[in-house]
């Protein structure tokens, strides 16, 4: 198991689905964790509540901020640095959808995706970069997905930010190497979550049938595989896609 023993973690919308359990799991390997929320903090105070059920971070803790506004972010890692002295790992999870097909597709739609998938992690990469080139250490983890590799119809927004989100991984990566600051990305594929839940049953079995182990994912595999690439354990690893899908992807 990575061991995250010391480190301050921040993780973008953590107050529910795979975020929660990313936060959740980074804590009980010892970080202690900024679980951020933007509007409703109850989800990332039960986030709070699960790590001290457990008897781990004490001093972890909610931070809301919102990833579309610019100022917002950079407040935000103030305020993580300002409350820890720090910051070791950020995890740019904060993401919504806005699923219709293209020439249906409102401005708003486009825009809302691409400014919080995408928009938002270059906010909180370009803040948060500042105070790691300074430590000369720090592990950025992008969660985009396999749509961001192969595209989906009905999600031309969401796909582009997450296309995106991997093109912002590796350039983030190249430039921040030689300060020992590593920037890797996690695609996920199907995970059981609200939104696959909610999938209508020929929906759930066509995916299924995509991917070679035929089941879906849960949060903890995940929040597993986000561990180790902020750990020390991928301390040689940067730059780098790891899909997370089952076998939904591999050529």
């Amino acid at each position: 198991m990575s061991d995250l023993t010391g480190k301050i973690a921040l993780v973008t919308g953590a107050n529910r689905g795979i975020g929660a359990e990313i936060a959740y799991e980074l804590g009980l390997r010892g970080a202690t964790v900024a679980v951020n929320y933007r509007g409703d903090d109850s989800g990332a105070r039960s986030v709070l509540a699960r790590l001290a059920e457990a008897g781990v971070s004490a001093e972890s803790d909610a931070f809301m901020g919102d990833v579309t506004s610019s100022e917002s972010c950079t407040a935000l890692i103030s305020d993580v640095v300002a409350r820890y002295g720090r910051l070791d790992v950020v995890v740019n999870n904060a993401g919504i959808t806005r699923d219709g097909l293209l020439v249906r597709m409102s401005d708003d739609d486009w825009e809302s995706v691409i400014s919080t998938n995408l928009s938002g992690a270059f906010y909180v990469t370009r803040a948060a970069s500042k105070v790691m080139m300074k430590q000369r250490s720090g592990s950025i983890v992008n969660i985009s997905s396999v749509v961001g590799l192969v595209g989906n119809a009905g999600q031309a927004n969401y796909a582009a930010a997450k296309a995106g989100l991997i093109g912002l991984t590796k350039s983030v990566a190249r430039e921040l190497a030689s300060r020992n600051v590593r920037v890797n990305a996690i695609a996920p594929g199907f995970i059981e979550t609200d939104m696959t839940a909610a999938l209508p049953e020929a929906a759930r079995d066509g995916a299924l049938g995509s991917i070679s182990m035929k089941r879906f994912g849960s949060p903890v595999d995940v929040a597993a595989a986000v561990a180790f690439l902020a750990s020390d354990d991928a301390a040689y690893i940067t730059g780098q896609v790891l899909a997370v899908d089952g076998g939904m992807t591999f050529a």
